[in-house]
């Protein structure tokens, strides 16, 4: 009986990365996504390495997952779309064209 006991409490628990091998899109889509619609504008024009320890602080369970995650969100942080124009909208003006003296 004390031998059983033993063995059970010298099992040492392994630790796992559960974001090995995952995609940066897919970390983003099982990490993030909850509360981030899309990873457009998430970077906010900061420096990878600041990005990266940001994520590696509070988000991603190691420095390669935030790493991957960091370049990803960066690769699609582009302005939105602007918004087409409303009919009825005023158009900016240009200014006349210049007349040719003959």
């Amino acid at each position: 009986m004390v031998l059983g006991a033993s063995i059970l409490t010298a099992t040492v628990a392994v630790a796992q990365n559960l974001d090995a091998g995952k995609s940066p899109a897919r970390l983003f889509a099982d990490g993030c996504a909850t509360c981030h619609r899309s990873p457009r504008g998430l970077a906010k024009g900061r420096f990878t390495l600041t990005l990266s320890w940001f994520l590696k602080d509070h988000y991603a369970t190691s420095s390669d997952s935030a790493k991957a995650l960091a370049a990803y969100l960066q690769s699609v942080d582009e302005p939105p779309p602007r918004a087409a124009a409303k009919p009825g909208a005023k158009q900016p003006r240009r200014p006349p064209t210049p007349v040719q003296s003959q």
